[in-house]
């Protein structure tokens, strides 16, 4: 008998030292995850709550197992709510180490310079990853940047994100602003920044743009800016085409080729390297531009220059085949 109980205490023994390394081995063995998955722990969660999401998600093989062993391992530490990427076969070690540290996945919606806020509404509406419906942003309200957000947040928390950058840089420039700037109001400024926006898009040349339309307005001639043209046509969005003879004698509240001043609105939403030269306009003679065949412009002081610069572009697209 006394053999036997020897026999059974040994196979005790046994069982305890294979559960008690499962249990230890559980932690840093490879988990179940097929793949990366992206987990969403909501403020105010517990590990507990976390376990059971992890459990759904199928990055832990049993959420008891998994809360037991953070309560052996994990000496009490809290967690951080986010969303977080868990690698493929992430150990229940990696995961609580994820969880704890708080680096949560980076979603981000980007508006790039110039873009018309009729696109930046269709962006957002086709972003999945974000919910609920948002309204056509004001033309120049939203400030073009890459935008961090969380899955499942807010169309409307995102644009407000991006309205109130536009208003806190715009408010930052215009105390700053030089005394040879034309725009009377921060509306103007963004007005006169939107059509330099759309006029070049070497960065280099913003501020000439902006110092040839500020002297055009001193002069009280037409700014004749092809994109105001097309803006009440397909609001911002590109045109596809030649623009027509009738469109460029067409009267309305946005054609500086049928206007002196400025449009009653922005026709695009300008990036701050804009506005910046909007503000801080060069200092120059120049009252024309065209284009020089390189992506850029070539200025000119006169009209006869202006002239003889629009024949050399001409001659450069009839040798494209371009007319």
């Amino acid at each position: 008998m006394r053999r036997f109980g020897l026999v059974i205490l040994a196979i005790g023994l046994a069982v305890a030292a294979f559960v008690a390394f499962r249990f230890v081995y559980g932690w840093t063995e490879a988990g179940p995850a097929p793949r990366d998955i992206s987990v969403v722990v909501p403020d105010g969660a517990t590990v507990a709550d976390a376990a059971v999401l992890l459990k759904q998600a199928g990055a832990v093989r049993s959420a008891d197992a998994f809360l037991t062993r953070t309560k052996v391992f994990g000496r009490g530490k809290s967690i951080k709510a986010g969303e977080f990427l868990i690698p493929k076969g992430a150990s229940n070690a990696d995961i609580f180490s994820i969880l704890q540290g708080g680096k949560t996945l980076t979603r981000l919606v980007t508006i790039p310079e110039g873009m018309p806020s009729i696109m930046v509404h269709e962006r957002l509406m086709a972003n999945e990853e974000l919910t609920g419906d948002v309204p056509v942003p004001a033309e120049g309200s939203v400030l073009p940047d890459s935008y961090a957000f969380d899955k499942g947040e807010s169309r409307a928390a995102v644009l407000k994100r991006m309205q109130d950058a536009m208003t806190r840089a715009l408010a930052k420039l215009w105390a700053e602003r030089a005394p040879n700037s034309v725009a009377k109001s921060p509306r103007e400024a963004i007005i006169l920044a939107s059509i330099v926006e759309k006029e070049t898009a070497v960065p280099a040349e913003r501020p000439t743009v902006a110092g040839v339309y500020g002297n055009r307005l001193k002069a009280g001639m037409m700014l004749q800016a092809d994109p105001t043209i097309i803006y009440p046509i397909t609001k911002g969005k590109p045109l596809g085409r030649r623009i027509k003879k009738s469109e460029i004698a067409a009267v309305n509240d946005y054609n500086t080729y049928a206007m002196t001043g400025l449009p009653k609105g922005p026709i695009a939403n300008p990036g701050r390297l804009s506005i910046l030269a909007v503000l801080h306009p060069a200092e120059t003679k120049a009252l024309y531009f065209v284009a020089d065949g390189k992506g850029g412009h070539i200025f000119a002081d006169t009209l006869q220059q202006h002239n003889e610069n629009v024949r050399k572009w001409f001659e450069i697209r009839r040798a494209r085949g371009e007319l």
